[in-house]
């Protein structure tokens, strides 16, 4: 965006740069209790005892700024982001601040997981305004939501030429008193660029494979050959880019470009696998590395990190068959069952960087909470730890007398003298350095894990922000599902059902047919995003196909229907983030970027193209084809912008191609096809199981040919279809593998 949001005197060129991430909440003076008590959401209860007279975000508050006509001040953060702490701690917390805040603004708190809607418009004028953005996000608005000045973190004093928090305040009430007429003008020329901005019609445009060849090699320039991932330090994960990438190789397997792509997918999953930003002793995935080597990492966990991951790594094993990519997923997947779900079989939202520190982690005179306190390791622990097994720990995994984080990894030195797991030398290397085998180096690694996880269960735990996300459960549904088939784990399947039963029971609205956004306590009010509808009918989808129990495919097939009637743009083409329903939210926006989590379009187009493979309908592969036409202006000059969106693009310009196993689910024959078709990669393939019972009536409703399909001469068989124009059907698993290499 350009010049329309350079606007005079309030244009703040003071962001102050900060982590997207949180840590765990310090207690504030307890005789303090404002709205937010009254809130479900993890993150507005910790603001719950603030001396600021928080407002959650309503008509309540919207109202209290027109009436006395003042400015709002929104505070927009989540549960397990580190900043936004520090920020509570040193301002929030302050009777001085608060006295300041509660007299010159009306102060709104909001999740921005339970509200991405809110906090998708307001970062778009922060992102426009300043250049960049983050959470904490600080926003000033008009009394009727509009905004003038928006920032990220502001300290608590000038520094680094930044003004102090209360400098800020000071100023913008000031000039709202003297400027109130131009604020409140500019802050509508704002708002109405911003709808300039989204209104833009779909560009002209030619999409075909050749987009594909521009993506691959705009993310072959930014590798990091050296150490894997893409660009310079911080490094993300980015899971979408290894979606393109794995199916840019299945596109030709032979070619020197698609091997390039599995090849630099593949190691970084290795590299990310053994660096710190892996949980060697629990599992799982924190956020991202501070350093380009994966070492030192930002230490909070997400569940929408760990699903999509641990996709990742399912592929690679699909792929390549190495059971050290099949280890990792495991070890994803088992980290988020022991840690992460509850009870009633849902998904927690994440776990904090932060937590408090103990006796043999922290200095004397330490602050009382740390991140990565939980995670981190002193030499004389492990030593007393692991007696006479440290060495070859210790030796594996980069342990030092003196700590092991880099130098100039941490500016604040919070890991000085500290240790942070990583592989630094192979089973192979670790064996051979001990005259030992790796069996015997592997099972003293695997009992010395065991016993650091026992101690390190002893600690303080970070927090947990246990609210269940309709779109993340989503995105964890389909990985334990595809587990369940790669890996022939029937455990992973009844986590994945559970989950499912949880969304349908607990978050779907039968009468309405909408699904709400989250829960933890009971059903939030706030109604699903396109994005809640998106992941979690990804995961319907996975689940047939895991499953065969054809009540997920009539679920996801129903909640389409929502999604299109609600979402849809009829006109452009693409899904809407928001409904339109709340008027407060008044930008109406489509995501165009795939960054940590897909974004709903590009997961509603691949969801249609495999939805019409199902049901036999062209009219709805001609909505996913008006999906990825949307977006023609972003994939025609920045597409690896949305690799997920080329996921589907890929799809939608393939053959549709359908594998149907004709069967009792339940049968040995059935199973042993069944295994043969899980083995192999074949992202541009949906699976099918038809028995004559109400499996095969319901997707022979609308095609004849599965209609007709059954097992041969009494025993299992199996059809491998084009656009459901089948091969002369088989039964021996041989001759599958062979038409599947076709």
């Amino acid at each position: 965006m350009t010049s329309p949001f350079r606007f005079g005197f309030l244009a703040l060129t003071w962001l102050v740069t900060s982590s997207d991430m949180f840590a765990e909440p310090r207690s504030a003076r307890p005789e303090h209790t404002n709205r937010l008590a009254q809130e479900k959401s993890p993150y507005l209860l910790q603001h719950a005892h603030n001396p600021v007279d928080w407002y959650p975000w309503g008509e309540d508050a919207f109202e209290k700024a027109r009436r006395e006509n003042k400015p709002i001040f929104l505070s927009v953060g989540y549960s397990t982001c580190h900043w936004c702490h520090v920020m509570a701690h040193e301002s929030f917390e302050d009777e001085e601040i608060a006295a300041l805040m509660n007299r010159e603004f009306v102060n709104i708190k909001v999740d921005r997981e339970e509200r991405p809607d809110v906090d998708r418009v307001y970062m778009t004028f922060v992102q426009a305004t300043t250049g960049g953005g983050g959470w904490p996000m600080s926003v000033w608005l008009t009394p009727d939501l509009k905004p003038f000045v928006g920032g990220t973190y502001f300290p608590t004093e000038d520094r680094y030429g930044q003004p102090a928090f209360r400098t800020v305040l000071e100023r913008i009430a000031t000039a709202w008193k003297e400027n109130h007429d131009k604020i409140v003008e500019q802050g509508g020329k704002i708002v109405e660029a911003l709808r300039e901005s989204q209104s833009a019609t779909t560009a002209e445009g030619k999409i075909d494979a050749a987009i594909l060849d521009v993506a691959y090699r705009q993310l072959e320039r930014s590798y990091d050959s050296k150490e894997g991932g893409f660009g310079n330090a911080p490094k993300f994960p980015r899971p979408v880019a290894f979606n393109f990438l794995t199916r840019f190789y299945a596109r030709d397997t032979n070619g020197e470009s698609g091997k390039h792509a599995l090849e630099m997918t593949l190691f970084t999953l290795r590299k990310m696998a053994a660096g710190g930003m892996h949980d060697h002793i629990g599992g799982g995935f924190h956020r991202y590395s501070v350093d380009r080597y994966w070492h030192v990492p930002h230490f909070e966990k997400m569940l929408y990190d760990q699903a999509q991951l641990a996709t990742a790594y399912l592929d690679a094993f699909q792929i390549t068959r190495d059971w050290q990519y099949e280890s990792v997923a495991r070890d994803i997947l088992d980290y988020v069952a022991r840690d992460m779900a509850s009870k009633e079989g849902g998904f927690f939202s994440a776990e904090d960087a932060d937590s408090s520190v103990v006796a043999g982690i922290g200095d004397p005179g330490h602050a009382k909470t740390a991140e990565g306190a939980f995670y981190v390791w002193t030499e004389k622990e492990i030593d007393s730890a692991l007696g006479n097994a440290a060495d070859i720990f210790a030796f594996h995994y980069g342990v030092q007398p003196h700590g092991n984080a880099p130098e100039g990894s941490d500016p604040q030195d919070e890991f000085r003298g500290k240790n942070i797991l990583i592989e630094r030398h192979t089973i192979a290397e670790t064996a051979q350095h001990f005259k030992k085998t790796g069996e015997e180096v592997t099972n003293s690694l695997a009992q010395s894990r065991a016993k650091l996880f026992s101690i390190r269960a002893k600690r303080p735990r970070p927090h947990l922000d246990d609210k269940i996300i309709a779109a993340w459960n989503g995105l964890m549904i389909s990985a334990y599902a595809r587990a369940a088939r790669i890996l022939d784990e029937p455990r992973y399947l009844e986590i994945a059902t559970r989950a499912a039963k949880f969304l349908r029971t607990n978050l779907f609205e039968e009468k309405s047919k909408l699904l709400h956004r989250n829960y933890r306590g009971g059903r939030s009010p706030i109604e699903g995003f396109a994005d809640d509808y998106a992941f979690v009918i990804q995961g319907l989808l996975d689940l047939y196909e895991a499953s065969f129990d054809v009540e997920w495919l009539k679920f996801a097939v129903e909640l389409q229907g929502t999604q299109d009637r609600f979402f849809f743009d009829e006109k452009n083409g693409g899904y809407f983030s928001t409904s339109g329903k709340d008027e407060s939210v008044f930008l109406r926006m489509k995501d165009d970027n795939d960054s940590a989590e897909p974004a709903a379009s590009s997961v509603a187009a691949l969801n249609l193209l495999r939805l019409a493979q199902f049901r036999d309908d062209k009219q709805i592969a001609e909505r996913a084809r008006k999906t990825i036409d949307a977006f023609a202006t972003t994939l025609s000059h920045f597409p690896s912008a949305m690799p997920q969106m080329l996921v589907a693009l890929d799809y939608s310009l393939s053959k549709p191609r359908q594998i149907v196993i004709a069967g009792r689910k339940d049968a040995p024959e059935t199973k042993t096809l069944l295994g043969k078709v899980n083995m192999h990669f074949l992202p541009k393939t949906i699976l099918c199981l038809v028995d004559g019972a109400e499996g095969q009536k319901y997707l022979g409703e609308q095609n004849e040919a599965i209609r007709a399909m059954s097992s041969i001469d009494g025993k299992p068989a199996a059809y491998v279809c084009e656009n459901f124009t089948c091969k002369a059907p088989v039964t021996d698993p041989r001759q599958l593998a062979e038409l599947l290499k076709l």
